[in-house]
């Protein structure tokens, strides 16, 4: 029987065990861990102790030590998963460990563990299409998360000063504004490299020898390759993969900056001025022939070197205003201003359109409190946009969408006119909108609509504007 059976097996009694309130605390005292919560491996000196040494051949000593098994259990929690091909869930995960870790633990050890297949799930990408994602089990996940933590203190101080995406104290915003800069200096052309399904083509030996640069422990090089190989689970049927980094796992983004480093490294030989975030790469040079014959070379270095594919479709070499990065475009002044991209309002909108079909049958303040917290999410992404024009907008759609609401909820020529009046309307203007003929989206923009239903009164109940983020918002330079 392998292990991936006994696994099975084992995730079958989760509801047997102990609940979290009966959990034993640690033991306090000496160095024996034996009986300590809940039982997670080596001491916190140990961990410590080989985190100082990036070259060791036991790094798997490392990722199974208490302290850093404490902190990837505590992420994991704290993501809230879904559950994997098991059906296990995150609050199944604890009792479950306190009682089967030490036999996990000791199979990791001795290089035998192997990750079950993922399950696969598909999202719609922002510019058409479906994002294949694959979902570890919360087991998987723990222990993905693990080995995460153990490998990128040793990567990612060796990463790419141009490299922003899944990386500890840096963010979109900072490409953003880094790239905003190079347009300021006078590189106005910009090639913008697309990788065509980078996640699914990732050539698993290339990977792995860029990895084992650095990692040395050679169970933790067999794990890492056999989570890479982790089959997809679909319809009750597994796939087998052989290329490819599903998207889900905790270790994809610090995989994919592992094999793309070689491209950043390349461009700083070049001597080239790039931001890359993610899969996602932007080089300003001065010139449109200048970004014509570097798109050709880069195109050749990463089809050759790295065994990827540029999409030429989504690939191209234009002015910084006339493209998109990262949801951000620019103005052409010569000290250019960010602005939300055209292409960034339209999916916005569709996002909260559904949100409005929902809410047509129920209270405008209810639709409110739903929109509120994707509203300040979207707006403090974007609190750096420059153009006012397009927050205002924004906010007038959405009032008038709320308005248009309304309209439809009052039904008749009679309730429409009754709630004018009440909204303070002259009766002879409230009968005479009421009984217009007009559909409710012509309605909620007209004068009356916007008398009866201000800034203010939405305000009131709760609405949160776009606007707002912009009067305290300082300018975003670098």
């Amino acid at each position: 029987m392998n292990y991936r059976t006994r696994l099975r097996e084992l995730s079958m009694n989760t509801e047997t065990q102990h609940s979290m309130a009966e959990m034993p605390e640690p033991e306090r005292g000496g160095n024996d861990r034996k009986s300590s919560w809940p039982r997670l491996g080596a001491s916190s000196v140990t961990a410590r102790a080989k985190r100082n040494c990036p070259g060791s051949a036991r790094l798997m000593e490392v990722i199974v030590g208490r302290r850093n098994m404490m902190a990837a259990y505590k992420r994991v929690v704290e993501n809230k998963g879904i559950a994997g091909v098991d059906g296990m869930t995150c609050e199944q995960l604890r009792p479950y460990l306190q009682s089967q870790w030490e036999d996990i633990k000791s199979v990791l050890l001795e290089g035998r563990y192997e990750p079950q297949a993922v399950l696969r799930m598909e999202i719609p990408k922002p510019n058409g299409g479906m994002r294949v994602l694959g979902i570890p089990t919360v087991i998987d996940r723990l222990i993905g998360q693990a080995i995460h933590q153990v490998l990128e203190p040793i990567f990612d101080p060796t990463f790419s000063g141009s490299s922003y995406g899944f990386r500890r104290g840096r963010n979109a915003h900072q490409a953003i504004g880094k790239a905003r800069k190079y347009v300021e200096e006078g590189r106005r052309w910009v090639v913008d490299i697309d990788l065509e399904k980078f996640f699914d083509r990732v050539d698993h030996d290339i990977l792995m020898a860029r990895v084992a640069r650095k990692v040395q422990d050679t169970r933790l090089l067999k794990l890492i390759r056999y989570y890479l190989r982790a089959g997809i689970m679909a319809d009750g049927l597994e796939t087998v993969r052989s290329e490819g980094t599903p998207q889900g796992s905790p270790l994809s983004p610090l995989l994919s900056n592992i094999i793309l480093d070689d491209l950043d490294k390349e461009l700083e030989r070049r001597g080239h001025a790039f931001c890359r975030y993610a899969d996602d790469c932007n080089i300003y040079v001065r010139s449109k022939r200048a970004g014509q014959r570097i798109m050709a070379s880069v195109t050749a270095f990463v089809e050759r070197r790295l065994h990827l594919k540029v999409n030429p479709d989504k690939s191209a070499v234009d002015r910084p205003w006339k493209l998109n990065f990262l949801g951000y475009t620019m103005t052409h002044d010569k000290k250019p201003r960010l602005r939300v991209a055209v292409e960034s309002v339209k999916r916005f909108k569709s996002k909260l359109k559904e949100y409005f079909r929902k809410g047509r049958g129920r209270r405008t303040k209810r639709v409110i409190e739903e929109i509120t917290p994707v509203l300040r999410g979207w707006a403090q992404y974007f609190r750096y946009n420059a153009v006012r024009s397009v927050f205002e907008e924004l906010d007038g759609w959405i009032r008038r969408k709320l308005r248009n609401i309304l309209w439809r909820q009052w039904k008749r020529p009679h309730a429409r006119a009754c709630n004018l009046m009440k909204r303070g309307l002259a009766k002879d203007r409230a009968w005479q909108s009421a009984s217009n003929g007009r559909g409710p989206w012509w309605n909620a923009g007209a004068s009356h609509m916007n008398e009866a239903y201000k800034l203010t009164d939405f305000r009131r109940m709760g609405l949160f504007c776009t606007m707002d983020v912009l009067s305290d918002t300082p300018t975003l330079f670098s």
